[in-house]
């Protein structure tokens, strides 16, 4: 199968189009396409001109992405790439896509989705097998805390044996998020009750230790369509994530959020910018590629799932989210979220 190949310039000027990207883009060649501003000559597809445009501001660009190409109903996995110039400077972006609407592509989908389905089903199974058992041991072994309370060895097996248990559960409730589809409840929602919310959850789920929590969200910042529920859970995984990078030590995380207008070509979108900043440890490049993938984790007793739920809830609500990180420098995780949601996507 083909790819499609689209390259653009600092300015948002077309360097390069070739022939199966205008196929699939269903745009007619012009003669004079090569040097037009991008927004001009795919002006039928807003959406894809906001991402190449938004790349130039990101630092860690999808790879491996889907976006639904309108009016035709295409579906398209995409990949962006920076391109430079000899001297290593930044010259442009480029975008390397594919027709996943294609026979042999819809069914590798379908073998896929029922994979997935499958791996659901068997989560749920587990869950119920697994929680009640649990629930039994962490009951028992507090009753019988109680009952021994004069034999000290005993209470640190007993209080070892509990907080294993919780752990156990912990795991076996994140992968059943993970698993489930995300049906979202959409609603007027304000970042900042979100944010609130979140940091309170954050510190029932893990020790906050002496870390500073700064959230600065202006309080004309704009409601946006979404599910609070879904967003307060997005935050306080990225919460859980700064305060277990900085293990409890002194430290400091710090929130902003503001709007800005997400360039497409024409009108653009209005979107709210949530910045989460730690001054953590930071991450190597090899690390940072990788901890949006499911069951990556550096943590002795981590899930690796708590990035890639934020990233499958930033997905669902047609987002963006961006990492810089380094090593002693901390870390920056950006989401970008539309106002208003679009009707073709709910």
């Amino acid at each position: 199968m083909r790819n499609g190949v689209l390259a653009i310039t600092n300015a948002g000027t077309v360097a390069l189009l070739n022939e199966e990207g205008y196929r699939i883009f269903g745009v007619e060649p012009q003669p004079d396409d090569l040097g037009k501003p991008v927004a001009e000559v795919l002006r039928a597809h807003p959406d894809v001109v906001r991402q190449l445009l938004s790349a130039f501001e990101m630092h860690m660009l999808p790879n491996r992405a889907e976006t639904r190409l309108r009016p035709s109903g295409k579906v398209i996995g995409y990949t962006l790439a920076f391109v430079r110039d000899d001297a290593g400077e930044m010259a442009g972006v480029a975008m390397f896509f594919k027709d996943l609407t294609r026979v042999e592509q819809i069914e590798e989908r379908e073998r896929l989705r029922d994979r997935l389905a499958a791996v659901g089903e068997m989560a749920a199974a587990i869950a119920h097998e697994v929680k009640n058992p649990l629930a039994g041991i962490e009951v028992m072994a507090g009753l019988l805390r109680r009952k021994i309370p004069d034999i000290p060895d005993a209470q640190t097996v007993l209080t070892d044996i509990i907080a294993e248990a919780k752990m156990a559960n912990a795991i076996v409730q994140e992968v059943l998020e993970f698993v489930r589809p995300i049906r979202l409840q959409v609603e007027h929602t304000g970042i900042a009750e979100a944010l609130h919310a979140a940091v309170s959850l954050a510190e029932t789920k893990t020790s906050r230790g002496s870390i500073d929590v700064n959230v600065d969200v202006p309080a004309a910042l704009p409601e946006i369509q979404a599910d609070h529920h879904q967003l307060t859970q997005l935050f306080t995984n990225l919460l859980i994530n700064a305060y277990e990078a900085m293990e409890g030590s002194k430290g400091r995380v710090v929130i902003t959020a503001a709007t800005m207008q997400q360039d497409d070509g024409g009108e653009g979108r209005e979107a709210v910018r949530i910045e989460v900043q730690d001054s953590g440890p930071g991450m190597s490049p090899d690390v940072a590629e990788h901890v949006f993938d499911p069951f990556f984790t550096t943590k002795a007793q981590g899930s690796g799932l708590g990035l890639a739920i934020v990233r499958k809830i930033v997905d669902a609500h047609d987002g963006q989210i961006d990492l810089r990180t380094a090593p002693g420098s901390g870390t920056l995780v950006r989401v970008t979220l539309p106002v208003s949601v679009r009707r073709d996507s709910e």
